[in-house]
């Protein structure tokens, strides 16, 4: 089953290529959605595909980032919009 997922990451999470790491193990697990630097420092990613893809990159993103230091995560599960199709970064 599909599923949606709008995840904020914090702590040291921007300037660390953060969105492009994000963004080449979400695309290995097939998920579709985006990746972005908020103006808080913060980082905000939308995962759409199936939950066990989507929770692990989501555990990948806090414990195996090369540079950042996640340290916390804020997640909000929701119904798929369908909107989405590939994984990219966005500026």
């Amino acid at each position: 089953m599909e599923v949606r997922a709008i995840v904020i990451f914090r702590g040291r999470v921007q300037g660390v290529y953060f969105r492009a790491n994000c963004a080449e193990k979400a695309e290995s697990l097939g998920l579709h959605g985006y990746v972005r630097n908020m103006p808080d420092g913060n980082v905000e990613a939308v995962f759409e595909g199936d939950r066990p893809g989507i929770e692990a990159c989501i555990d990948w993103n806090k414990t195996s980032q090369p540079y950042a230091r996640v340290e916390a995560v804020e997640v909000t599960w929701s119904e798929p919009r369908g909107d989405l199709r590939g994984f990219h970064i966005r500026h």
